[in-house]
């Protein structure tokens, strides 16, 4: 006779497995979390740059609107920041761009806000809602603008 051998894991060893696998969610999901608002970032900032170029070389005495595709990042798709052409003063240089998140989007609650480019190149942040001015415009966080 043939004896038969059941092979299975031992409850001792599924909760090893349980235990590593938990331990690196730990770790992976908030590095995950801030890969992505990172790259949502860079593309905010980037959306920036596009829409001052077309800014700069629009024509005419009217501040231009920014036409689609320019007026959201990313480009294409379900946006997560909209963008704004403000009107030009004396301090932003005839003008200023801003970035702002939407509010059902994955930035809402970013605590960069948002990211605002003018015609002499200052970059600035303040928190998301309301308009613009200077109690809060903050100066620029250095993981808000980095693009490395």
């Amino acid at each position: 006779m043939s004896s038969l051998r059941i092979r299975a894991f031992t409850l001792l060893e599924l909760i090893i497995v349980l235990a590593i696998a938990a331990t690196l969610a730990v770790f992976a999901v908030p590095s995950y979390r801030s890969h992505i608002a990172r790259s949502y970032r860079i593309d905010a900032s980037s959306a920036l740059y596009r829409a001052a170029q077309f800014v700069e070389g629009a024509t005419g005495d009217a501040m231009p609107a920014l036409p689609p595709g320019f007026d959201q990042a990313p480009q294409s798709g379900t946006p997560v920041y909209r963008l704004r052409v403000l009107a030009g003063d004396d301090s932003n240089g005839g003008y200023a761009i801003e970035a702002t998140p939407s509010d059902s989007g994955p930035m809402r609650d970013d605590p960069c806000g948002v990211f605002t480019l003018d015609a002499t190149g200052q970059r600035t942040n303040r928190s998301g809602g309301g308009n613009a001015n200077a109690a809060d415009t903050a100066p620029v966080r250095a993981d808000c603008w980095n693009t490395k």
